[in-house]
């Protein structure tokens, strides 16, 4: 690794991190108005409003968050050289394929292609949600699931006290999925 290379992976972390928490924001936002509107009128009308405003977007939003956590990936394990673990092919394996898919569905306006990346999405965040959990306690990784050259429990990543390589992962599914929904049924097809 370069000297340059080497000197800005902590910067890169960083941003990879704020983006993470971004996300996390956007998400809370949308589970708060989502839930709330089942109580509020006002914070329905709210969350219609929200979704009106983000609709046209959505998804190439969704595609801007895909290819953010592909390229990202790939500068962790190109540039930085963090080796990837069994469960960070995974997750690259459910997030990869969302950057084409998300693709087409922003340029064909169809909001059935993006709806059909939904269970892709589900695996992937799920993933995620275990590679967290053996990362912050070890003792629950199977020997079948890891690699002794490259074990799922070593972090390379800990910013703000709670984010991960496989949290910021969990995080890209998240937005990619309320943007996701945030498409109205009724979307013209082009």
């Amino acid at each position: 690794m370069s000297l340059i290379a080497a000197s800005s992976v902590p910067q890169m972390s960083m941003l990879f991190a704020l983006l993470s928490v971004v996300a996390n924001v956007i998400v809370l936002v949308a589970l708060v108005l989502w839930l709330g509107g089942k109580v509020s009128e006002k914070l329905a009308d709210a969350g219609t409003s929200v979704q009106h405003a983000l609709a046209p977007s959505a998804l190439w939003l969704a595609w801007i968050v895909a290819l953010t956590s592909m390229l990202g990936s790939l500068y962790l394990s190109e540039v930085a050289n963090f080796v990837p673990c069994k469960l960070c092919w995974y997750q690259r394996i459910a997030m990869y394929p969302l950057v084409v898919l998300l693709l087409v569905a922003a340029i064909k306006h169809s909001r059935e292609i993006a709806r059909a990346t939904l269970p892709l999405i589900a695996i992937g965040a799920t993933i995620s949600v275990y590679h967290y959990l053996i990362e912050r306690f070890p003792s629950m990784a199977s020997g079948a699931s890891c690699d002794p050259a490259a074990p799922c429990t070593v972090v390379w990543i800990w910013r703000f006290h709670y984010l991960s390589i496989p949290g910021m992962a969990l995080s890209g599914f998240a937005l990619i999925a309320v943007l996701i929904l945030a498409v109205p049924a009724r979307m013209k097809e082009s």
